[in-house]
């Protein structure tokens, strides 16, 4: 019960994401398209917070970097009519950094955010209000670092980072290596696909909920953690990996639930989908 309650819950959550997509205006002719880059780097020190807030549609791409800065990389995609309207729109969707004591946000900003444009282009067309755009994010981060990801709908990924680390995204084929620190991350839909590569995990835990899709879970040999795994309602579990065991006797895995120890037990690792399938597999063996 408590989890189709979370499950709920994060729907919710999205709801306010859902609602700021931009409903894509019709036309009668074919939309040109223009695509824009932009760079930008800051200095930023180990163990501070970075949270990024993605467009409604697009990817965010994160990886680890040995340098004491963080460089984001922006492609957008834009679609008008004209080429005018074109150069309209390049104009305000963009991101911009805010860079506070120990926490910088990198946030997309653009026509699908009323009071960024009510701030930034009031006299703005109101037929271009609703034109189709992406914002792909490819982002450096140092190693150590806490995270704070906010994605509508696209692709996401994570490597290399070892700090505490939250994920929100409203539709994604995600794919997360974990090397260290925590996680918590809910999905709308899409799939999830989470890699912890070897048994020398220095995590302190993972909870990933997924409402509707596929979630692959692959874990190292000679591995220690306690592993809690459901579907809560439509679909089921595959278990392939052999060193999962019951932590009760009497309590056997099913379907829909696992309750498990790898190795001698530590690490919390938890895993929740709602409709859909859950697949727990050995690194390399998916």
């Amino acid at each position: 019960m408590k989890n189709q309650k979370t499950i709920k819950s994060l729907l919710f959550a999205f709801a306010f994401f859902a609602f700021s997509v931009p409903l894509f205006a019709q036309t009668g002719g074919q939309l040109l398209k223009k695509t824009t880059y932009k760079t930008d780097s800051i200095e930023f020190g180990p163990g501070g917070t970075i949270s990024v807030t993605g467009a409604p549609k697009g990817s965010i791409s994160i990886e680890s970097w040995n340098k004491p800065e963080i460089e984001v990389s922006a492609e957008v995609e834009i679609q008008a009519p004209t080429e005018a309207e074109l150069a309209l729109l390049a104009a305000v969707n963009t991101f911009v950094i805010d860079q506070g004591f120990n926490h910088t946000r990198i946030i997309s900003v653009g026509t699908f955010d009323k009071d960024y444009m009510k701030q930034n282009a009031k006299k703005f067309p109101k037929a271009l209000m609703g034109m189709p755009f992406k914002v792909d994010f490819k982002i450096k981060v140092p190693r150590y670092c806490d995270l704070n990801i906010t994605g509508g709908d696209g692709d996401f990924s994570l490597s290399g980072v070892d700090g505490e680390v939250f994920v929100k995204y409203l539709n994604s084929n995600a794919k997360i290596n974990m090397i260290g620190g925590s996680l918590q991350a809910t999905f709308g839909g899409g799939s999830v696909d989470l890699t912890i590569p070897t048994r020398s995990w220095r995590g302190r835990f993972a909870d990933v909920q997924l409402a509707t899709g596929s979630m692959s879970v692959q874990l190292p040999l000679s591995f220690n953690a306690e592993v809690e795994a459901a579907v809560l309602r439509t679909g089921q579990i595959e278990n392939t990996f052999a060193e999962l065991k019951p932590k009760a006797k009497n309590v056997q895995f099913t379907e829909k639930s696992i309750s498990a120890k790898a190795g001698i037990g530590g690490v919390p690792l938890k895993f929740t989908v709602g409709d859909g399938s859950l697949k727990i597999s050995e690194v390399g063996k998916q």
